[in-house]
């Protein structure tokens, strides 16, 4: 019992690293620098072992079935860091960042999910591979470059990220049964991207 709590509380404390990059984010107009200091969120999860479930969804191909409940917390935990954070947002001075949020959301919205899943798909690539690349370097330099790199290449090219949706719908309030099926689609995205790119490096690239 104690080892499935700690899967949940390392998801919520990812979601809130996530959700903090996410405010950094949307408190900066230059989304070069924004994209930049959002990678604080990820580099932080690693750093401090937290579980992200982007980061580990890729890791199923070489995991037994009960990884699956790893990941099921871990997304849960990750839904209520990212909701925590941004109930925070709202209670503050940094609650215009939710107007900014909604603009990012109602895009997303009228996008169809043909498109969410493509682009959701090239998220989890990029999410693999910067945990991935964070686990094997073997140099400081090399793990934080393939962590900034990526995330910034995500954002910049407006590849969806489903746990910083997360964040971005809440801070929005625009949590509905629509956006959820929209967040749905994203996880399903970002599951079958890293999967195939972790079935490449685990299977193909031996």
């Amino acid at each position: 019992m104690k080892k499935y709590l700690n899967y949940l509380i390392k998801g919520i404390f990812a979601g809130v690293m996530i959700g903090i990059g996410g405010t950094i984010y949307l408190s900066l107009d230059n989304k070069m620098v924004g994209s930049f200091l959002f990678s604080i969120g990820l580099l932080m999860i690693c750093m401090y072992n937290m579980n992200l479930y982007t980061g580990k969804i890729g890791y199923i191909v070489v995991n037994k079935k009960s990884y699956l409940i790893e990941l099921l917390l871990t997304l849960i935990g990750n839904f209520i860091g990212t909701y925590i954070l941004a109930f925070c947002m709202l209670s503050s001075r940094f609650s215009s960042i939710g107007d900014k949020a909604k603009v990012i959301c109602e895009m997303k919205l009228n996008d169809n999910l043909i498109s969410i899943l493509i682009l959701s798909c090239l998220c989890g690539v990029l999410m693999y591979i910067a945990v991935n690349n964070y686990k094997k370097h073997s140099t400081s330099i090399g793990k934080y470059m393939g962590i900034f790199m990526c995330v910034m290449v995500f954002i910049l090219s407006g590849f969806e990220h489903s746990v910083a949706n997360m964040f971005y719908f809440s801070v929005a309030s625009m949590l509905s049964w629509n956006s959820l099926l929209y967040l749905f689609v994203m996880v399903m995205g970002n599951s079958i991207g890293a999967i195939l790119i972790s079935l490449y490096d685990n299977k193909i690239n031996k």
